[in-house]
């Protein structure tokens, strides 16, 4: 199959970025990739065009016989990331889809985004009633009381999901910015983050990464989602087959950090949408700007402490949890002898 018999079978596919949601599509086959899809889609990609991720990537590989990817535009890059990602993570998907008709490889990237969409769907109904036992006040009830399966009360309406909504920045006790978050006048762009992002929702504008995604109700929320709503409030154990250890994952992803804050960020509000539409609460630019801070290289400094505290709250038990070694025990002491002997010896090779 030549590159220009795919170009010809899907004419319309190329000019759109694939990273945007496009029109949902009933598919019906079981498949492995629906459920890879899931998992894909909460931890590395959660608003993609998967069909046109799919042709767009495999031209692209042609193309880069001659260019490289450098020469390409930077969301073509990001793009281009996102499948190779997608094909590390699936064996033999490459071969699949170099053998493949345009008809198949339009077929596969709908049994992966079936299996995002589902889980989307999924985890959007489960989180709906069990947020509102997080945000609730410690011993209280809320009031006025909060549907569990209804949104339509909650947004800049209600006292409490509207103070946690209120971006950071803003003094929601303020009676003026709280009129006007109500009312519309005041609107909120997608890249202007709430305060329940931050640990204790504190927000420094001195130093805006104090705190950011350290939050008790992101964590909530993930393990909800990845290891067990049960393990919201205790260690997980090993022999529950969570949506990570179902997929083998032992570890936080900043994609799914930020999914899991998209999630949490449109619970709260009473709009019900999740696509590129959503042009009320503006999910996709919300996801897109964490995702954007994220993956800056700039910022990897912030970027792994953030990822190391997350393992330690959802993944103790893993290798990626880094945690300090206990003074005076023997491993210290041996950490600090094999240090003594480094540092020697490269006196020596200095002095020589």
């Amino acid at each position: 199959m030549t590159t220009e018999d795919i170009a010809s079978g899907i004419p319309s596919k190329r000019g759109s970025s694939a990273l945007q949601m496009g029109p949902r599509k009933k598919v019906s086959l079981s498949d492995p990739l629906v459920s890879h899809g899931r998992h894909f889609g909460r931890t590395v990609f959660a608003l993609c065009n998967y069909p046109s991720l799919l042709t767009n990537g495999i031209l692209r590989l042609e193309q880069m016989e001659n260019a490289a990817l450098e020469d390409f535009s930077a969301e073509e890059r990001q793009e281009h990331r996102v499948f190779e990602q997608l094909l590390d993570s699936y064996p033999g998907l490459l071969e699949r889809l170099t053998n493949g008709s345009e008809e198949e490889i339009l077929h596969i990237g709908e049994l992966i985004g079936k299996g995002a969409a589902g889980a989307r769907g999924d985890d959007t109904k489960t989180l709906k009633s069990a947020i509102l036992d997080w945000i609730a006040p410690k011993g209280e009830a809320i009031q006025p009381p909060l549907h569990r399966n209804s949104k339509i009360d909650r947004g800049f309406n209600h006292e409490l999901t509207g103070s946690l909504l209120c971006p950071a920045g803003l003094d929601w006790n303020d009676p003026q910015t709280k009129e006007n978050l109500r009312s519309g006048e005041l609107l909120v762009c997608g890249d202007q983050w709430p305060i329940f992002l931050y640990a204790h929702h504190i927000y420094d504008a001195e130093d805006p990464w104090c705190g950011l995604l350290w939050s008790r109700l992101l964590i909530c929320a993930y393990k909800h989602i990845f290891t067990s709503p049960s393990s919201v409030d205790r260690e997980p154990k090993a022999t529950r087959s969570g949506n990570a250890r179902l997929h083998g994952m032992n570890s936080a992803t900043i994609a799914s950090i930020a999914y899991v804050a998209t999630q949490v960020r449109r619970e709260l509000c009473f709009f019900v949408l999740f696509s590129r539409t959503d042009t009320t609460t503006d999910s996709e630019t919300f996801y897109h700007s964490l995702l954007d801070l994220l993956e800056d290289p700039d910022e990897s400094k912030e970027v792994d402490e953030l990822l190391i505290w997350w393992n330690r709250q959802v993944f103790p038990t893993s290798s990626a949890a880094k945690r300090n070694i206990t003074a005076n025990s023997a491993l210290s002491k041996i950490r600090q002898k094999r240090l003594a002997l480094k540092q020697t010896s490269n006196l020596n090779v200095v002095s020589t």
